[in-house]
């Protein structure tokens, strides 16, 4: 189940790094260099989705990670001799656990990785490691499906 074994890595970084973070850094206020003038460690809290969408509909968010699973594993049913497919959805299934990990115990999700040129004042939204591993996950999905297009035309 090369699911599981993507799965469960990303959510225990994903979930060691929100511990790290919450343990150590002030939140909102307290902002750690790691290059400057374009990548901080910052302890920021997210009501909503992705750059705050949906802000304070926790029970929607829960819902909607839900649905997420529910799609996660029908797709494995699906697709579960492709080995891509797999990582794929292992990357999706652990990122979506762990912000739902969040939203259910803290009703927020815990961010920490802000990009940004400090100079200019411009940053990007903080993010977390289920962030990425859920957008590594949606780009290999697009993948597979744009390069298996046909076969599913044929079908």
């Amino acid at each position: 189940m090369l699911l599981i074994y993507v799965a469960v890595p990303v959510l225990i970084l994903d979930w060691g790094t929100k511990w790290l973070v919450q343990n150590h850094i002030t939140q909102g206020t307290e902002v750690i260099p790691v290059i400057s003038g374009f990548f901080n460690l910052r302890h920021d809290r997210n009501t909503g989705a992705a750059f705050g969408v949906l802000a304070g509909h926790r029970f929607l968010l829960i819902l909607i990670t839900i649905v997420a699973l529910v799609f996660i594993f029908t797709y494995y049913l699906r697709f579960r001799e492709s080995r891509w497919m797999q990582v794929s959805l292992g990357f999706l299934l652990g990122g979506a656990v762990g912000n739902f990990i969040d939203r259910l115990y803290l009703g927020e999700v815990i961010d920490f990785l802000q990009f940004g040129i400090a100079s200019e004042g411009l940053f990007w939204p903080t993010f977390n490691i289920a962030d990425i591993s859920v957008c590594i996950g949606a780009g290999m999905l697009i993948v597979y499906l744009f390069r298996n297009r046909n076969q599913d035309q044929q079908a």
